[in-house]
Formats: structure tokens, sequence, C-alpha cells
């Protein structure tokens, strides 16, 4: 008869955590290859519309410069080096290329009003935009909607294309300490304290919207209870959960396509 093999001690199982750097530049080259691969997955996820579109994350050395996708790059083309420093005011600082001051203008906002947020993701994805025509926010109809169960605001105006610092900083004020914000008649942004988290909750917050509207359409959706949903945004609401959560996008567009990397 076989005899079945011990079990593997707990302390010898490897569990991936967020790595913490050594230096500024360490992590600044992680931010910026995370950066560069999550813009990658938006693109093959169809969330880029024309030139409308940002990803941001803080420079570790700098924390009123913020590295983003240059305007009218593709994103399923960028690479770490292809990104742009910008400063609170939107001017470049390193880099070749020109940025969106349109979107910039909120992406700075949020990053002034959170001093704990590392990376800021916006763009006019099919289902949030569907969902921000409504002027609603996510019910808890599944698990993973209630990650944003009374974490999410809603934005409820629209001025047109945002040009100056005062609209930005409304929607700032609307995010309050939330992880994201449905901007009415606009889309959805969502925030994090590493790139990775801030990917994650968009997209998350882009299938829940996407459910939510099946949902409706194919009957009347019955929602979670108050109290089952908070108990599952404490357990799968925070930004560690949201980073382990990205990890197989990660693997995968990073193994697969390595030159994003240089």
């Amino acid at each position: 008869m076989s005899v079945i093999p011990d079990p593997v001690p707990v302390d010898r199982l490897h569990f991936a955590l967020p790595p913490v750097h050594a230096t500024a530049e360490e992590e600044r080259t992680h931010r910026r290859q995370r950066l560069a691969a999550a813009l990658r997955l938006f693109g093959r996820l169809g969330y880029e519309e024309g030139v409308s579109g940002h990803i941001s994350a803080r420079d570790p050395e700098f924390p009123d410069c913020y590295w983003v996708n240059p305007f009218g790059a593709p994103f399923e083309d960028l690479t770490a080096s292809d990104l742009v420093l910008v400063n609170g005011d939107g001017q470049v600082v390193r880099g070749g290329q020109h940025v969106n001051q349109a979107a910039f203008t909120v992406h700075a906002q949020v990053h002034r009003a959170r001093p704990d947020v590392v990376a800021v993701a916006h763009t006019h994805s099919l289902h949030g935009r569907a969902l921000a025509a409504l002027g609603e926010l996510l019910d808890p109809l599944t698990q993973e909607a209630c990650a944003f169960y009374q974490d999410h605001a809603l934005y409820d105006a629209y001025t047109g294309v945002t040009v100056d610092t005062e609209e930005g900083r409304r929607i700032a004020v609307a995010l309050g300490s939330f992880k994201a914000i449905v901007l009415r008649n606009h889309g959805l942004l969502t925030v994090g304290t590493s790139v990775d988290a801030a990917a994650w909750w968009f997209i998350a917050m882009e299938r829940c919207a996407q459910v939510q509207l099946t949902a409706r359409a194919a009957g009347k959706p019955v929602p979670i209870d108050h109290r089952e949903a908070v108990a599952t945004r404490e357990q799968l609401g925070s930004d560690l959960v949201a980073w382990i959560n990205y990890q197989p996008l990660w693997r995968r567009i990073s193994r697969a396509e390595p030159e994003l990397l240089s």
C-alpha cells in the first residue's frame, strides 16, 4: 500500500506579498514596470477609447510627481521607458512626450488630496460608462461587488471635459477616503496603495458594473443583505487582497510580453 506523503510545513510554502524595496530607484523601476503592464492589460481588456484614459503612479522620491502614459500612445504598445514623469501642474519633467492635460487635471488633484494613494486609474470602459450614464452606484449583488459596498462614491455632476483644477478638486472631495468613484455620464475612477491594487479595483469595478447591468436587464436583482455585504467587504475589500488578486494578470502579461519591462 502506498504511503501518503507528509504535509509540507507551512513555513516552506511560498505565498507572494507586495515587495519592499531598499532604494527609491528600485521602487521607481517597480512602479514603472507595473504601470506599463497595467496599461497593456487595460488595452487588451478593451478599456482604451481614443486618447482618453490614464493610469498614474506617484514617484517614490518626488511625491508630488507622477508617472503616466504619454498622450496618444496606444496602451498595448507601452513599455516602462515610454512613461512620462509630470509634476502636480501637469508639466513634463522627464520624458519627451506630451500628456493629456484634461485627464491629468483629475489625477493630480486626487493624488494631492490622498497622500496614501500611489496609483489612480481612469479610462472610458464600456460598462463603467453605462453605469455612469445611469448615475448609480454598484449594488451588493455579488461577492465581488461587496468589496465596493459603502466604499465608493458618486460624483453627481457632468460639466464637460475636465480642464480646470477646481473640477478635479471637487472630484477628489467626492472620492473622499473611498477606493473608487463613479463619475456621472463619464466613467469609473479607482485608487490604490499600489499600481496593482488600483488596476485590480478598476477591472473588478468594470466587471461588477457589467454584472449589475446584465442582471437588471434579465430581471429583478436580489441584493446581498447589509450585514453580509459589510462582512464580505471586510474580507475582500483591502488593497492587499486587490494586490493578490492582480498577480495572475501580472504574471501572465509580464511573461508573455517581457519587453514591456524595458
